[in-house]
């Protein structure tokens, strides 16, 4: 794979949010900002443009200057849903732009080096999709993804009602990239309101 220049990123923020009691889990607050914001910090230099996938009135997400596009599968059908919307999207919008990056919008701590690591893998593998993993787990929705693959996703969605992601994408030989677990794990993520509280902590811990 010969990657060239930044990938458009996908932020994924069409989940149901049960754990934190419902609503948009990613505007919730975290050290006076939302939730969003630290993941958009984290993630606006890795990418050459940031896209919010999420269903609903898009008004909500107006603050942030961001395109918001809700789901091409209906039916709350996950993030694999969201993927094939950021896919979709790129061949309307961005024809030039072959590959997607996608992030879960709950992660407040995704490493710095995430897009670039994923890219270079493709780069050095015959591959055309990539994930990040640590701890021995991968994170299927964190991941780097070639858009040309967008006809097969939806076939898969709409014809054999797949939904996992793992499961999709290990027809097509996946690349997981590992990131070490330590300070602490670099994909956190905040699904309860007891998970903020510690992302809350681990923010306002001393570095190093």
């Amino acid at each position: 794979m010969n990657i060239e220049g930044l990938p458009v990123g996908l932020l994924l923020a069409g989940g149901a949010a049960r754990r934190m009691g419902g609503g948009d889990k990613c505007l919730r607050p975290l050290a006076g900002r939302p939730l969003l914001a630290h993941v958009i910090e984290r993630l606006r230099d890795q990418v050459g443009e940031l896209v919010l996938n999420a269903n609903g009135d898009p008004a909500r997400f107006a603050d942030f200057g961001l395109p918001v596009v809700a789901d091409v599968i209906s039916g709350s059908a996950g993030p694999l849903a969201g993927i094939l919307t950021g896919m979709e999207w790129l061949r309307a919008h961005r024809p030039g732009a072959r590959w997607l990056a996608t992030f879960p919008t709950d992660a407040p701590f995704l490493p710095a080096d995430l897009v670039a690591r994923l890219a270079d893998a493709l780069n050095h593998r015959d591959a055309r999709l990539a994930c990040a993993g640590s701890a021995g787990r991968s994170h299927p929705p964190i991941g780097l993804w070639d858009v040309s693959l967008a006809d097969d996703l939806r076939a898969a969605m709409e014809g054999e009602g797949l939904r996992k992601i793992d499961r999709w994408t290990a027809r097509h030989g996946v690349i997981r990239v590992d990131w070490p677990d330590r300070p602490h794990a670099p994909f956190f993520n905040a699904n309860r309101p007891e998970d903020l509280a510690e992302a809350e902590r681990l923010l306002a811990a001393p570095a190093g």
